[in-house]
């Protein structure tokens, strides 16, 4: 046996004597940065069942974080980074969980009998690369939780809205990028098709600019709903972009346009074959 693997039998031996007291002192020391955002008896389990499966990996007398024998530990470290990235919890407060238990070890070596500066710097370098693993994770579960977010919320701001009988719209608010234009194409097609509308309206009220990308969207999209057997008018074109518009040369072809969702609606209304009656008769 090296000198190697009887240093990696001592750390082992060791983590698994004082097991129960290096638990209780991690759960401690963890549970102090957390200020009761996590219950000691959730945080006990989730940290006893962690030091159970390092000194699993510790006992194969392998030192390599990123090696086989750390698989089951990587993947349970990831699982928490991830819920707690979930949560709402900070990168410090998630990787305290690791590092914690660098000071338990710390104090533990200081108090006991057999234990050298070789096994300090061995757990020391091992829950590094660990601690380092855990912040990798809870980054990209926090990455994963942005784009869930932003989906989110593209979803909320391109609704399509009913009108009237056969009269659908999409109010668009903000910038008009391929991915949203994408997001709006789908709903639209979607609800055409669940609704059996003959008109849609795209209005760009509150679409802060119009450029050429911007109505290359846009004519995709009524185009996408040509072929859905549906007529588009794009309502909401203010003075302003109207200039733009005839600046940049852009044409919309035989594509309605109105100045307002009103004029756009009563246009739909008037193709669909509803008359208009004011209350004093007038047409």
């Amino acid at each position: 046996m090296t000198t190697e693997s009887g240093r990696s039998d001592n750390l082992a031996a060791l983590l698994r004597d004082r097991a129960e007291t290096l638990t209780a002192r991690w759960v401690e020391l963890s549970a102090a940065p957390l200020k009761g955002r996590l219950s000691v008896a959730e945080l006990d389990r989730e940290l006893t069942e962690l030091y159970s499966v390092l000194l699993a990996a510790v006992e194969t007398g392998n030192r390599d974080a990123h090696g086989s024998a750390f698989a089951d530990v990587r993947a349970l470290l990831s699982d928490i980074s991830r819920r707690r990235a979930r949560a709402g919890f900070t990168p410090t407060e998630t990787a305290i969980g690791v590092f914690a238990l660098k000071q338990a070890f710390f104090e533990l070596v200081d108090r006991a009998e057999g234990a050298g500066l070789g096994d300090v710097v061995v757990l020391s370098q091992l829950l590094d690369a660990l601690g380092l693993w855990t912040f990798e994770s809870y980054a990209r579960a926090r990455e994963e939780v942005i784009d869930e977010q932003a989906e989110q919320l593209l979803e909320l701001t391109t609704p399509v809205v009913k009108l009237w009988d056969g009269v659908l719209a999409v109010p668009l608010v903000g910038t008009l990028d391929s991915a949203r234009t994408q997001v709006v194409m789908e709903k639209l097609l979607e609800s055409l098709v669940s609704t059996g509308a003959a008109h849609a309206i795209i209005d760009i009220t509150g679409v802060l600019a119009v450029d050429t990308q911007v109505a290359q969207h846009l004519l995709k999209t009524v185009m996408a709903a040509r072929l859905m057997g549906a007529e588009c008018t794009i309502s909401g074109i203010r003075p302003h972009i109207a200039q733009t518009i005839v600046g940049l040369g852009i044409e919309f072809g035989d594509i309605p346009t109105k100045a307002s969702l009103a004029d756009a609606l009563r246009h739909a209304l008037k193709r669909s074959g509803v008359d208009f009656v004011r209350a004093d008769g007038r047409r």
